[in-house]
């Protein structure tokens, strides 16, 4: 795991595919199918998706990447005048580069607590909205987003889940669960949330795909059939649908067959632990508690700059003139020479 001339640790996309996918691409290489994810292979992962759901009914969609996938599903959902709530620090509100407001759609959004949304915060918000005399004049909001796990790396508990999931059927808004590093969730030992779950609770989700093993691609489920009418059209209007869907169904299939999607999640994580093992005994400062395959680390920039002529992290933030937080990701493609060697660095 190398970035050029140093240890690459900057994010859990960097490398290609796991190899059981490069194999099963190339030995289907040759194969004509049909196209737009009609193929038996896609159609395949659908069911193996299903039955890990514990969602015989739902309908399962291959999109390229993330911020595809979030922009497509939320303007999917809301009307024209209605806008997503999320956390502060959520994907869709800080690092998609305005993508849902390019849509249409205004993010709405509320203070983070380790980065997740709290049931309270959103029930106040939609109970604000609606007493407001002037709410004919502002943005309805019409959905809630979540990530699982957060862009700070915490993970929402299934009493959490539930709680904003009673919340949003109390006011007939869906839940829309954004799972780009779902894989690390779910092989997370503090985690406690499933997709049957996720397929319980959430209106739609989707299982990530790029940042989980795969060269890209994001499985998007809907436990209820036809919860968006004609979104195979929609997918097609934004852009999204895929002529030569065969590849992501090809993906998604070797994904979930004998565990591989649990498998891979494992792999960084146990990668993580060892790094945050070390990093403990050292005597370096968490700036966030992340139980996931994401470090969050406060340095002093001096500090910073000296690892980083060893270790390509990523940078983070920066809360005062001195520190700074940088954030190593470890990945189902993480060894352990890797790892040893960024202890030693450290």
């Amino acid at each position: 795991m190398s970035f050029g001339n140093k240890l690459g640790f900057t994010s859990d996309y960097m490398e290609g595919a796991h190899p059981k996918i490069l194999e099963n691409l190339l030995k289907t290489n040759l194969e004509q199918t049909a196209g737009y994810g009609l193929d038996e292979y896609s159609l395949r992962a659908g069911e193996k998706i299903r039955k890990a759901c514990n969602a015989p009914e739902a309908d399962v969609f291959f999109i390229s990447g993330g911020t595809q996938t979030n922009a497509l599903m939320i303007d999917s959902i809301l009307r024209p005048y209605q806008g997503v709530i999320s956390a502060d620090t959520g994907h869709i509100s800080g690092h998609e580069a305005g993508a849902i407001e390019f849509g249409g759609h205004k993010v709405l959004t509320l203070p983070h607590h380790n980065g997740k949304l709290q049931a309270e915060d959103i029930r106040h918000l939609l109970e604000t909205y609606e007493q407001d005399a002037n709410h004919d004049h502002m943005v309805m909001p019409g959905m809630v987003y979540l990530s699982h796990p957060t862009e700070y790396g915490t993970l929402y508990s299934l009493k959490e889940l539930q709680e904003i999931s009673a919340v949003c059927r109390s006011r007939n808004i869906p839940l829309y669960l954004d799972g780009a590093r779902l894989a690390y969730a779910l092989a997370c030992p503090e985690n406690d949330v499933t997709l049957p779950d996720l397929a319980t609770y959430c209106d739609a989700f989707y299982i990530g795909g790029t940042k989980c093993g795969a060269l890209y691609g994001e499985a998007v489920v809907m436990p209820k059939h036809d919860y968006i009418p004609h979104l195979f059209t929609m997918i097609k209007q934004h852009g999204a649908l895929l002529a030569k869907g065969r590849i992501a169904g090809i993906q998604f299939d070797t994904l979930f067959t004998d565990g591989l999607y649990d498998a891979i999640g494992k792999v960084a994580i146990d990668a993580a632990n060892r790094i945050r093992k070390a990093l403990t005994e050292k005597g370096y400062t968490f700036a966030i508690a992340s139980p996931t395959n994401q470090i969050f680390i406060l340095f002093d920039q001096e500090k910073a700059d000296a690892l980083c002529e060893k270790v390509e992290m990523g940078f983070w933030e920066k809360p005062d003139a001195d520190h700074v937080v940088m954030r190593i990701a470890t990945s189902w493609a993480t060894t352990d020479a890797a790892v040893d060697a960024l202890i030693d660095c450290l």
